[in-house]
C-alpha cells in the first residue's frame, strides 16, 4: 500500500512539474496568440479605406489616416525591436507615401513582430530596454505597449472608417453573422 501511495505521489508531482513547464510563458504566449488577428484586422482596415481618404482627419488636431498607418508600422517595429536582439529591417515610409506603400509597410511590420515574438520568453520580460524618449523600462513594458497600441490604433482606424461611411472589418463580421 505504501509503495502504491508513494508511486501515486511521485506521478502527481511529475504531472504538476510537466503542467508548469508546458505553460511557462503565459504572457508572451498570449501576445503571440493575438498577433495574427490584430494583423488581419488592422491590415483589412487599412485596405478598406480608399486611397483618396488617406489624408482624412476627423479634426485638425488628429492624425490623418495615412499618419495612423505609418504610426502603426513604426510602432510595431519599435516595440518588437525591444523584444529581440535582431535589428529591425529598414523602414522608409512616410504619411505622404501611397496607400499601397503604407499598407505594405504595416504588413511588413507585423511580419517582423511575428518573428520577434517567437523568441520571447516570460523569463526575459524583466530585462531593461530603452523605450520612448530614452526612458528605461522592462521588456514587459514594450510588450504591453505593443498590445495596447494594437487596441488603440484599431479603434482609431475603425472610427475613421465609420466617419467615412465604411464599416471596420470586425463590424462586417458581426453584420454578416446577424443576417444569417
Amino acid at each position: 500500500m505504501k509503495k502504491v501511495l508513494c508511486l501515486a505521489l511521485v506521478l502527481l508531482c511529475a504531472a504538476v512539474v510537466l503542467a508548469q513547464q508546458s505553460n511557462s510563458n503565459p504572457v508572451s504566449d498570449s501576445v503571440r496568440s493575438m498577433i495574427d488577428r490584430q494583423a488581419k484586422n488592422m491590415t483589412a482596415a487599412a485596405e478598406e479605406m480608399p486611397a483618396d481618404k488617406y489624408s482624412y482627419k476627423p479634426t485638425p488636431q488628429q492624425m490623418s489616416f495615412a499618419e495612423l498607418v505609418e504610426h502603426i508600422a513604426k510602432g510595431n517595429q519599435f516595440y518588437c525591436s525591444k523584444l529581440t536582439t535582431q535589428a529591425p529591417p529598414a523602414m522608409t515610409v512616410s504619411e505622404k507615401d501611397s496607400k499601397e506603400k503604407l499598407v505594405t509597410a504595416m504588413k511588413d511590420s507585423f511580419t517582423y513582430c511575428d518573428t520577434a515574438l517567437k523568441g520571447v520568453k516570460d523569463s526575459q520580460l524583466g530585462e531593461e530596454v530603452s523605450l520612448f524618449g530614452g526612458h528605461k523600462g522592462p521588456k514587459a513594458a514594450a510588450l504591453l505597449g505593443l498590445t495596447n497600441g494594437w487596441a488603440d490604433h484599431y479603434g482609431m482606424a475603425s472610427m475613421y472608417l465609420r466617419l467615412n461611411g465604411l464599416l471596420p472589418p470586425t463590424a462586417k463580421k458581426t453584420e454578416t453573422a446577424s443576417k444569417e
